[in-house]
């Protein structure tokens, strides 16, 4: 597997996932990297996903489409159809096209999982004639594990989130837009291992470590000092801004957060 920062244009790559806050980070990612490389964006999704890409610092508007606009006339998924839409949007991007793919159409009783298979096989060829980059989403909760299989064997690419712990109780992964940490779950003082790991590669990649904990149901004392202890180490000029609800905040205040300058909290409700 491999992060959404290593693809490279004309790749074909599919993305499951079960956190839709990470999936919106991962299309941030690669939708705003072919900005940067000039070329035509489209995002096909079965929800509005425009938000979530302006919150991280993409421009959305126009680019974000329903994924009905792909199946063709007719109202139901047509694998042949949503072919020959994406090979004449490509012939119309001269600067390529970059398109992300919301496949929950295909857990639709009336998709038929024939036309899963049409459309990965099919849309496969576009890849060898260049100009097309794609990255295919699927939602774990959605699809059965044989799919997800199937899934994996036909992209060429398979794209998940750097993740430094992940066990039953709590999972620290790498966030893309902002870049720093994500965690969500329960976060105990066991686990101070994987966070020190996750927050000193913050540290040594990005300029200031912003640490999203808008997701955790717990976090204890000595968790929450590893946090603190990390922040104050950042030099004068460089911030960790954590996110966290009000009991979060509360911890690291406890902790000793409100004597860090270099620690910004954002207090947010759920």
């Amino acid at each position: 597997m491999e992060t959404v920062d290593r693809l490279e244009r004309g790749d074909h790559a599919c993305l499951t996932y079960s956190d839709p806050e990470e999936r919106s980070d991962l299309l941030a990612s690669f939708v705003g990297r072919g900005l940067q490389l000039g070329e035509r964006v489209l995002c096909f999704s079965a929800a509005p996903v425009s938000d979530e890409l302006r919150q991280r610092g993409v421009p959305a508007g126009e680019s974000v489409l329903p994924v009905e606009e792909l199946w063709g006339p007719g109202g139901t998924p047509n694998a042949a159809a949503m072919v020959r839409r994406l090979s004449a949007e490509r012939d119309r991007s001269p600067h390529g096209l970059r398109v992300t793919l919301d496949m929950s159409w295909a857990a639709r009783p009336q998709a038929g999982a024939e036309q899963l298979l049409a459309f990965e096989n099919e849309v496969a060829k576009l890849f060898a004639e260049g100009g097309l980059t794609a990255l295919c989403t699927y939602d774990r909760e959605a699809f059965d594990s044989v799919t997800l299989a199937y899934a994996a064997r036909t992209h060429p690419r398979t794209v998940t989130a750097a993740v430094y712990h992940e066990d039953a109780v709590v999972r620290i992964c790498r966030q893309h837009v902002p870049p720093g940490i994500r965690v969500a779950g329960e976060l105990d003082v066991s686990r101070a291992g994987a966070l020190k790991d996750a927050l000193a590669e913050a540290v040594r990649l990005d300029p200031d470590v912003h640490l999203n904990l808008g997701h955790l149901r717990s976090l204890d004392d000595g968790a929450a000092a590893v946090i603190v202890r990390a922040a104050s180490g950042l030099p004068r000029n460089r911030h960790m801004i954590v996110v966290g609800d009000r009991q979060t905040g509360r911890t690291l205040r406890v902790a000793g957060a409100h004597g860090v300058p270099n620690l910004r909290l954002l207090v947010r409700d759920r």
